[in-house]
């Protein structure tokens, strides 16, 4: 009798795939830290951006907020205790409520604010004080990035590099239109793999030649056209160490405030929130792009090649939502006769109605619980000095 061939386990090849996945992935390190900057006040997505819930914390695109996909996107490269929230008193029962995987110690308030590059230097004290060897990423809360994996895989070529030497790591992201909006930093030849390397990353470095503020539509155009520019999104990595010799020789005074605060955050949470309570106010407002990016010389630029937005205001919306053969921008129920190009946003919670429009255009409709906001897109910008007129009047400050 003719033996039969043993079967073939189907389960083999699975740990082969496994593994290949595995390693497709960027790895887990502990020494790797995510400081996130979460004290924005997003006024200009008033009614629905307010200053204890601001843009941040809010759900525009998606059932989760950008603070919250902000945290998801970093967590396949750090722990969650290694991922730190630098927010405002205002603001930080709900970033807590918002991601309770993270420690209670990592969502951080500041007294008062003080610009980025204060929350900066508070960020790099406390990783500093857990790990001396530490290098970090900087990264803003409120960014759109569709495509998750060519992000992760970005930083994590960006981890790398920042961890081999003496430089500070800026990811810039490639321009798709002549946006006067955005600052701009002009690129270097491509930089050579590091030195040591098992092999070259997948991303391409530059050397920083120069930092240019929000130009004019013609400099915008030039640049995109040259193609030796990047936006700058405001992301940084670098080590504890390059992050506090960059402020020591630039920005002394930040410098020795970042020493007392690194020996406080050594000694606990509450030895940290004493010193801060009493030095932070008196702390100079600047950003870190003019008292460091643009001063220091080691600056490479990491090549951001995924789809990126920062959403300033209403009319960028537009760009994420389906649009109806009019141009019209809806989220709710939305009927219109000869209305175009408007952005219509319902945000309320309970006893929603159609919202109609006859013939308008280039508008802006929101409602919320509580307010109505009808603007021109073309004045989005003046949606700031409403709330500060709201703000200014005993009987609308509950609406801000």
């Amino acid at each position: 009798m003719k033996k039969k061939a043993p079967a073939k386990s189907p389960a083999k090849p699975a740990p082969r795939k496994k593994a290949a996945a595995a390693a497709r992935k960027p790895a887990v390190r502990n020494d790797r830290y995510v400081i996130i900057m979460a004290g924005g006040r997003g006024e200009r997505f008033w009614p629905v951006s307010r200053e204890k819930t601001p843009k941040q914390l809010i759900r525009l695109l998606g059932d989760r907020s950008f603070l919250q996909q902000a945290v998801d996107r970093v967590l396949p490269l750090v722990p969650p205790q290694n991922v730190l929230v630098i927010t405002n008193a205002a603001q930080v029962a709900e970033v807590r409520r918002q991601l309770p995987r993270l420690p209670k110690a990592n969502i951080v308030a500041e007294p008062v604010g003080r610009d980025t590059c204060a929350a900066v230097t508070l960020g790099a004290a406390i990783v500093g004080a857990r790990s001396a060897t530490a290098v970090m990423a900087v990264l803003p809360a409120d960014h759109v990035i569709p495509d998750e994996a060519k992000f992760q895989r970005v930083l994590a070529d960006t981890f790398d590099i920042a961890s081999r030497g003496q430089v500070i790591v800026t990811i810039g992201i490639q321009p798709t239109e002549p946006a006067t909006g955005y600052g701009y930093i002009q690129v270097g030849p491509p930089l050579p793999p590091p030195a040591g390397a098992a092999k070259a990353p997948r991303t391409a470095f530059y050397k920083a030649e120069r930092f240019v503020e929000k130009p004019d539509l013609e400099r915008a155009t030039a640049y995109v056209d040259g193609g030796h520019h990047r936006w700058n999104a405001g992301m940084f990595v670098w080590s504890f160490v390059t992050v506090t010799n960059a402020l020591q020789q630039h920005q002394p005074e930040m410098h020795d405030a970042c020493r007392r605060w690194f020996a406080a955050a050594a000694k606990s949470p509450a030895a940290l929130d004493r010193i801060l309570a009493r030095e932070y106010p008196g702390i100079r407002k600047v950003s870190i792009d003019f008292a460091l990016m643009e001063k220091a010389q080691n600056v490479v630029v990491a090549d951001g090649s995924f789809a990126w937005d920062d959403l300033g205001a209403w009319p960028a919306l537009a760009r994420h939502l389906a649009a109806d053969p009019e141009g019209n921008a809806a989220v709710g129920d939305f009927v219109h006769v000869d209305a175009a190009r408007n952005i219509v946003f319902d945000a309320r919670t309970k006893g929603r109605t159609p919202i109609t429009l006859v013939g308008v255009k280039d508008c802006i409709v929101v409602l919320s619980d509580d307010a109505t906001l009808v603007a021109a897109k073309a004045e989005s910008q003046k949606i700031k000095d409403l709330v500060r007129k709201l703000a200014a009047d005993k009987a609308h400050r509950h609406l801000v």
